[in-house]
């Protein structure tokens, strides 16, 4: 008896929740005020579907924008997300406009355009060179229309890409013949595969390098399938040391500028011209990797003398590999400059394929590559010497006015003022010179400073460009010399949101 009227109990459930709400409950309530007393008691049953939350009219604009399955999964997570945070339910506009700004952040590029205030010119977290005009426009026609990348325009035949810069490079160099594929690290290995494969390839201990992200000299070599064969000690090396390593497996000597470090006192290092008579006499090529590299006397810039490609190849180096977005100031590139015959032997490795350049790159490369040849205007026209060219006093007169333009949105929980203080070049480039400069410093006023200074770099780093400078214990540090915007800088700090208990 007691399933029976178990059974009839679940049928008048069963039957009345598939009838129209019309009907009254006992005490007067009718069922939709019922229902809303219910969502009430149960607050995940008030809020919206999804159907429901697609008719809102952010939710239209929405699909307009991103697309209808874009849409519908932004609104699916927000309401489960709801759902499962117990969070008070929005209405389905609210819903809506909600799923359309999720989108609109989703959207956003990752990779930005920012202010580098660190002081560091050339700073490999934030994209080292930045481009000359004349690069930039290149490459963006480049982009917008067919190029004549492989198609020889005088035979009508099938060409070759390096022929876009293999002369310009070997004008500017002086060498027989060039190549370039995406990096210098690239450079290097394909000329070590190409070359010593299988055979031993020499290398003082004091020059085997680790670079940024742990990236090591003999890692490369070993990837490059060739042997390493250490000579001298860290601190000395020797042209015997050398000499004494020559064997029938020996391919090639390998010499590495130390960009990243010096080791100064008790040293010996064999030179470019004196290790070039050592290789030449025992039949092997000299590989000299600079790393940054130069084409132009940085002397006349105010900066230490760094070797140029040029001394290095008359200095008797059958190989030369430097970057092209370092102190060259173009894009990123390895480019491998020397004989004739051993860089016919490198374009032969099936590697130099997948190492290549593509058409938007040789093309803001070749733009840059043309400015050297004025090489008196090339502080005008390339921003990386630029900023080097920068005098003190230029960039204090801006520090005093961005300082000023920038008070009233730091408030009265910071103090600001305009110091001198020092940039470097960066990218392993002349790592002892410093560069006199000014900038700007941020103090909080607060006894315990530390943890408001990490919410205001935080917050700068939130702003529509970012803002990168440098963060110490005491302040923020905001060095001038690379920033040529100004007003833009100055509108761009506008935006800046302090939140957080210690502000």
């Amino acid at each position: 008896m007691a399933r029976e009227v178990r059974d009839a109990f679940f049928k008048f459930i069963v039957d009345r929740a598939r009838m129209p709400c019309d009907f009254t409950f006992e005490g007067g309530l009718d069922c939709e005020r019922s229902m809303k007393k219910a969502s009430v008691l149960r607050p995940s049953n008030r809020l919206p579907s999804v159907g429901e939350i697609m008719e809102s009219a952010g939710a239209t604009t929405a699909v307009e924008r991103f697309g209808r399955q874009a849409t519908v999964s932004t609104v699916r997570a927000l309401v489960s997300d709801f759902r499962k945070q117990k969070i008070q339910p929005i209405s389905v506009e609210k819903f809506g406009e909600r799923a359309f700004a999720n989108l609109e952040i989703r959207a956003q590029p990752l990779l930005k355009p920012i202010f580098n205030l660190t002081g560091v010119i050339l700073h490999t977290n934030l994209g080292r060179a930045v481009l000359p005009e004349s690069a930039v426009s290149a490459a963006l026609e480049a982009m917008r229309r067919p190029v004549s990348l492989e198609f020889d325009l005088d035979t009508g035949e099938r060409g070759e890409r390096d022929d876009h810069l293999r002369g310009i490079i070997c004008d500017l160099t002086g060498a027989e013949d060039a190549t370039v594929v995406n990096n210098n690290a690239a450079a290097l290995l394909l000329v070590l595969n190409s070359l010593a494969r299988g055979k031993e390839s020499v290398v003082s201990r004091g020059e085997l390098i680790e670079i940024g992200g742990s990236f090591r000299l003999p890692e490369i070599m070993s990837r490059a399938s060739t042997t390493l064969r250490e000579v001298g000690t860290t601190n000395r090396t020797h042209q015997k040391d050398y000499t004494a390593a020559v064997g029938p497996r020996t391919a090639l000597f390998l010499k590495v500028h130390t960009s990243n470090y010096v080791i100064k006192g008790f040293t010996r290092e064999v030179t470019t011209q004196e290790l070039s008579l050592i290789a030449n006499k025992a039949g092997i090529p000299l590989v000299c990797d600079l790393g940054s590299g130069t084409l132009v006397n940085l002397e006349r810039f105010g900066l230490a003398h760094e070797t140029t490609v040029t001394e290095t190849l008359k200095a008797g180096a059958d190989l030369v590999t430097f970057s092209g977005d370092k102190l060259l100031g173009g894009p990123q590139a390895g480019l491998i400059v020397g004989k004739r015959s051993l860089i016919e032997k490198i374009n032969k490795n099936p590697m130099k394929r997948a190492m290549r350049v593509d058409k938007i790159r040789i093309a803001a490369l070749e733009a840059t590559l043309q400015l050297y040849r004025n090489p008196e205007s090339i502080a005008q026209h390339i921003p990386t010497f630029r900023s080097v060219t920068r005098s003190v006093e230029n960039i204090r007169e801006s520090a005093q006015r961005v300082a000023v333009a920038i008070s009233p949105a730091i408030g009265s929980l910071f103090s600001i003022e305009v110091i001198d203080c020092e940039s470097e070049i960066g990218s392993g480039a002349l790592p002892l010179q410093k560069i006199a400069s000014a900038g700007i410093v941020i103090r909080s006023s607060m006894k315990r400073g530390g943890k408001s200074l990490q919410q205001l770099s935080a917050a700068l780093r939130r702003l529509p460009f970012p803002v990168i400078g440098r963060t110490t214990k005491n302040a923020v540090v905001l060095d001038m010399r690379c920033l040529e915007d100004e007003d833009g800088f100055v509108a761009n700090f506008r935006h800046i949101k302090l939140t957080g208990p210690e502000l």
